[in-house]
């Protein structure tokens, strides 16, 4: 049997990888597996590998990391699929693939192929949840989405805030998130935005002033302000389209889409083309006329409030 593990997803995909290693290990025992890393290791010794028996036990488990990194290996990969053992399993793990190529097409079709896509908001608060159980703790929907939203999208480092709070308190809650963890720089911009949309201007001048002081930039500022001009203006000219539809169309998560909306219920269409030429002449201003790019923000905010 041939596996091949792929996808961005490196959560995932390498937990994938290790419950197939520990299952085989486990019945079979460590004398059975053989690891080989595609960038270190020739076609040749590759080759040999899935064609010699196992030793001391019944199967044999051979794992190629990046095998592809080898040219020789991608031409000849389907004779290499011929040759292997009948008491041989190859698990090839492949982090990228470019989706052009024949062997991209022979994995597909020759192996039992497992991809692991990035996830989006919704189903990282699910993963979450779900991990936290499988570690013996609980996480509601809202608490992980308010995780997600204070650390941000990284999946990795939202599992290790999971693990740090699972062993602070088995059951993870609003409190313990808002004691235990720190908003990111991202998250807390996005939480700057949706105050000034609100019109609440001491909390955004207060949020913009938490970001000054973790050295976020104006400008890093001003190019979330952009970014999220744009996506408002996506959302608003979908018009009743549903949230994946639009996520489709514009290739914006639909997690993203879905927070939006809720700012966007709160301005007008001419409001927002007006927002983004008050932006496009404080930008020209602020490149021309060598004026503060702290003061033109701050004014900025405090105009989204109004």
């Amino acid at each position: 049997m041939i596996t091949t593990l792929t996808g961005e997803n490196d959560v995932l995909r390498l937990d994938a990888l290790k419950r197939a290693v520990d299952s085989f290990v486990a019945q079979h025992g460590d004398m059975a597996l053989e690891r080989l890393d595609g960038e270190e290791t020739s076609y040749e010794r590759m080759h040999a590998a899935v064609q010699s028996l196992p030793f001391l036990a019944p199967r044999k488990l051979v794992v190629l990391r990046g095998p592809s990194a080898n040219k020789e290996f991608t031409e000849k990969f389907e004779q290499f699929t011929e040759d292997i053992a009948e008491t041989n399993d190859v698990l090839i793990v492949e982090p990228k693939l470019d989706k052009r190529t024949a062997y991209y097409k022979q994995l597909k079709r020759d192996t039992q192929f497992q991809e692991y896509a990035v996830l989006d908001g919704n189903g990282l608060a699910r993963y979450l949840m779900d991990y936290a159980k499988r570690q013996g703790g609980t996480l509601s929907s809202n608490d992980a989405r308010l995780l997600i939203d204070r650390v941000g999208l990284n999946q990795l480092t939202l599992q290790h805030e999971v693990d740090k709070l699972l062993a602070y308190n088995p059951a993870i809650t609003r409190q313990t998130i808002e004691q235990l963890t720190e908003r990111t720089p991202q998250s807390s911009i996005f939480e700057l935005l949706e105050a000034a949309f609100a019109g609440r201007a001491k909390q955004a001048m207060q949020l913009y002033d938490e970001q000054r002081g973790l050295r976020v930039e104006p400008q890093q500022i001003i190019a979330m302000i952009v970014w999220q001009l744009h996506v408002l203006a996506v959302v608003k000219a979908a018009g009743p389209r549903s949230t994946d539809e639009i996520a489709r169309a514009a290739k914006i998560s639909p997690f993203t889409i879905r927070k939006t909306q809720t700012l966007a219920r709160r301005i007008t269409l001419a409001r927002l083309r007006a927002l983004i030429t008050q932006l496009r002449e404080f930008d020209v201003r602020l490149k021309g006329e060598g004026i503060s790019a702290d003061e033109v923000t701050r004014y900025y905010l405090l105009r989204l409030t109004a």
